[in-house]
């Protein structure tokens, strides 16, 4: 399985058969990527995943409209009805338990602990259904968990022993979900994984890809400051752990076999 972090919640993956899943498009002010609202990039990608409907999780969907209309959304009941609505053609709504499966992977959409709101910085504001993760059941390869934003929750022990995943992208930023103090306690006695992969956390200055765009996030979002670093201490919390902790580089793609 290829993952590429394209953002602080970001990540493309390439499954064996080829196919790009993307999760959670942010693209105009993130600086941990180069300008991805392109038709290259938008018609590489054969699925979108969206966790919640907050703007760094959603803000993407819309190079979609322009140069790839009929790509597969998945999104939470409301928001993908939010969608709709929009125009956007292609959107499959699911809820909590409910599965999409394909020749390629089954998507089961499971509960995560957060907020959710379509629009929140416009006066358009919307209520954007509940936030949500995703475990991918990749045909003859990994299951993979895909946290979302989340606080620490039992429903991760629940995940563990019914999916039974290999890998876990695992928030771990602090501020709006959980820390590394959190994601340490859910790795060592609710998710049994081989590899977790820290996300959620904000690149610093030498790490960004695009300098000018941190320097106007962090002015607009002082908070993001504090989003920074939080992978290499939970990398640090579980060096004596079985679960390896693999962090990923601002547009770096790894091929994990665990």
């Amino acid at each position: 399985m290829k993952f590429t972090r394209l953002g602080h919640s970001m990540f493309k993956l390439e499954s064996q058969s080829g196919k790009n899943y993307l999760i959670d498009p942010f693209f105009s002010m993130n600086p941990g990527c180069g300008d991805l609202a392109t038709e290259e990039f938008t018609k590489s990608i054969d699925v979108v995943l969206l966790t919640h409907a907050h703007f760094d999780h959603t803000e993407g969907v819309n190079a979609f409209k322009d140069y790839n209309p009929n790509v597969q959304i998945i999104a939470q009941y409301e928001l993908a009805l939010l969608l709709m609505n929009e125009g956007f053609p292609n959107v499959m709504p699911l809820n909590f338990s409910g599965t999409l499966k394909t020749d390629d992977v089954s998507i089961t959409m499971v509960p995560a602990l957060h907020t959710s709101m379509y629009a929140e910085l416009s006066d358009q504001a919307k209520y954007g259904g509940v936030a949500a993760g995703y475990v991918l059941e990749f045909t003859n390869d990994k299951t993979i968990y895909v946290s979302g934003d989340t606080g620490l929750t039992q429903e991760m022990k629940i995940i563990s022993d019914l999916y039974q995943p290999q890998i876990a992208l695992l928030s771990c930023s602090d501020v709006l979900t959980m820390g590394p103090r959190e994601a340490e306690y859910a790795v060592r006695n609710l998710l049994d994984v081989d590899v977790v992969i820290p996300v959620h956390t904000f690149p610093n200055e030498k790490e960004a890809v695009r300098g000018d765009i941190l320097k106007q996030l962090k002015e607009a979002f002082p908070i993001v400051e504090m989003m920074v670093g939080a992978d290499q201490e939970l990398a640090e919390r579980l060096k004596d752990h079985k679960t390896k902790v693999v962090i990923f580089g601002f547009g770096e793609t790894k091929i994990i076999n665990c």
